[in-house]
């Protein structure tokens, strides 16, 4: 490929706002008010999932009664909540998309629902940053499918190994690397993502407000 990036694709959860413990209350919280035990490997199965795998994971694995739309109709407006309540932007975070978008087209691929993207980048105003945004909903499968990558990709107009991706979680990474983009890990000390998903990442910084413009141009280049 050539040696410069044509676009950076971020994902949210975990990347920009800190919410993984947010959904892991709000959904744990759902399951115990139906008196339902919570597996101990429901948080990171169910991370990257769409919002239909999600739902289907708490009704069938779980056992939270009620058809998954519903159930999903449930979690999104308590996460909505929360988030008008307090939105837990990660430290950097806004400086970086805004650092990054000065030199590049930006992208979001996520696996947060439409109605929770746009509440969070409104309230972060880093709306008119990203050229292109997308949900998981929006695509036939979930991360760590890349199908959200390549969706963003192809509706940014570049090649995806043009790309440069910014993930947190296991099958985030895996997404991205299975994408053929360039991929920069931003672990979350709660959430570690597992070490075959990790060695996937081209770069591993410690906070969002480490992805520099020379480092994104580093991986293109191969320095």
């Amino acid at each position: 490929m050539s040696s410069g990036v044509q676009a950076v694709i971020f994902d949210l959860d975990g990347v920009l706002v800190d919410s993984e413990g947010l959904w892991n209350e709000v959904r744990s919280g759902l399951a115990a008010e139906h008196g339902r035990s919570w597996p101990d490997d429901a948080t990171h199965r169910m991370m990257g999932m769409n919002t239909q795998e999600w739902s289907t994971y708490l009704v069938d694995t779980v056992g939270i009664p009620g058809p998954p739309p519903d159930v999903a109709k449930t979690v999104i407006a308590r996460m909505a909540e929360r988030y008008r309540e307090h939105l837990p932007l990660l430290p950097g975070a806004t400086k970086a998309v805004r650092r990054l978008a000065e030199r590049w087209p930006l992208g979001l691929a996520s696996s947060s629902p439409r109605r929770l993207i746009d509440a969070v980048l409104a309230e972060a105003g880093l709306t008119d940053s990203f050229r292109v945004t997308m949900s998981t909903e929006q695509v036939e499968q979930g991360k760590p499918s890349p199908l959200i990558y390549l969706a963003v990709a192809r509706h940014l107009d570049v090649t995806p190994e043009a790309v440069v991706a910014i993930e947190d979680s296991s099958n985030g990474l895996r997404s991205a690397s299975r994408a053929r983009m360039h991929v920069i890990a931003v672990p979350r000390p709660a959430f570690p993502p597992a070490h075959d998903a990790l060695s996937r990442a081209d770069a591993v910084v410690d906070h969002v407000d480490n992805v520099t413009v020379d480092l994104v141009e580093s991986l293109a280049s191969g320095s």
